[in-house]
C-alpha cells in the first residue's frame, strides 16, 4: 500500500471543523487538483464557486435542509455542471449549440464529480477534511438565483472545507464482490454478503453511537428508496436548459 491508496482508504466525513481558515494558496491548490481531474472530450463542463462569506453560508445552510457545518466550515465549495462556456464557444464561432439532450447533462454532471473527488483528494492530503452536501439540490433554485447561475448551469452538490475538529472512524464500504463483477452482472452471491454487510454496518453504528442506533444498511436505503426524491428536479433542470432528449 502506498501513501495515495492510504490516503483514500482513509476517507472519513467531517462535520465539524476548527475555526482555523484556509491560507488562499491551499485553496487555489486543491482547485487546480479538481482542474486535473478527466473530463469528457476535454469539454470541462463544471465550475466550482468557493463561498467564505458568512451571511451566504447561513442562508445556504439553510437552504440545503439546515446543515449547520455549511455555516461552520470556513470554505464551502458549489460544484455546478456547467454547459455555459459551450454556449460561448458556439457563439464565437457562429454555430448553434445543441445542449438540451441528456447526453450533455451526463458528460457535464460526470466532470463535476470528476472534479469533486480530485479536489477532495488534494485537500485531505493538505490536512484538511469535507462532507459532500446533495442538499443543495432541495432548493435549487433559490440557490441558483442566490449564486447568480446563468442558463445551462446548475449546482450538482457542495462540499464543506476545513480543518477537521473531530475524528470519526472510518464508514465500512459494500463488500468488493457486490461492487466489482468480471466479465458480466452476477447477483448470485450478492445477497448473503449484503445481509453479512448489513451485520457489520449495524455494529459499527452501535459502536459509533453508544448504543443508540443499530440500523442497517438495507434498512437505510429501503426507508430512502420508498420515498420522494427532490421530485422539484425534472422541472428544474428543465428551465435551466438541460431538456433531456
Amino acid at each position: 500500500m502506498n501513501d495515495v491508496i492510504r490516503l483514500i482508504k482513509s476517507h472519513r466525513s467531517i462535520r465539524k471543523f476548527t475555526e482555523q481558515g484556509i491560507d488562499e494558496s491551499l485553496l487555489k491548490e486543491i482547485i487546480e487538483c479538481a482542474q486535473w481531474a478527466s473530463s469528457s472530450s476535454f469539454v470541462q463542463a463544471y465550475s466550482i464557486i468557493g463561498i467564505k462569506d458568512q451571511e451566504t453560508k447561513k442562508l445556504l445552510a439553510r437552504l440545503c435542509g439546515e446543515q449547520s457545518y455549511i455555516e461552520a466550515c470556513p470554505v464551502f465549495l458549489v460544484f455546478c455542471a456547467d454547459l455555459n462556456r459551450l454556449k460561448m464557444a458556439c457563439t464565437l464561432h457562429k454555430t448553434e449549440m445543441m445542449g438540451e439532450y441528456t447526453e450533455s447533462f451526463i458528460m457535464a454532471t460526470a466532470d463535476a464529480a470528476l472534479a469533486a473527488q480530485n479536489a477532495m483528494i488534494a485537500a485531505e492530503s493538505l490536512g484538511l477534511g469535507g462532507v459532500y452536501i446533495g442538499g443543495i439540490r432541495n432548493n435549487p433554485e433559490e440557490v441558483s438565483k442566490m449564486l447568480k447561475l446563468p442558463e445551462f448551469v446548475y449546482p450538482v452538490f457542495g462540499i464543506c472545507l476545513g480543518y477537521p475538529a473531530q475524528d470519526p472512524g472510518s464508514k465500512p464500504r459494500l463488500p468488493l464482490e457486490v461492487i466489482y463483477k468480471e466479465e458480466v452482472y452476477d447477483t448470485k452471491n450478492d445477497l448473503a454478503a449484503i445481509e453479512a454487510y448489513d451485520e457489520k454496518i449495524s455494529a459499527y453504528y452501535v459502536e459509533r453511537t453508544r448504543g443508540k442506533r443499530n440500523d442497517s444498511w438495507t434498512q437505510q436505503m429501503a426507508q430512502k428508496m420508498e420515498a420522494e426524491t427532490r421530485p422539484h428536479m425534472k422541472e428544474f433542470l428543465k428551465n435551466r436548459g438541460f431538456q433531456m432528449k
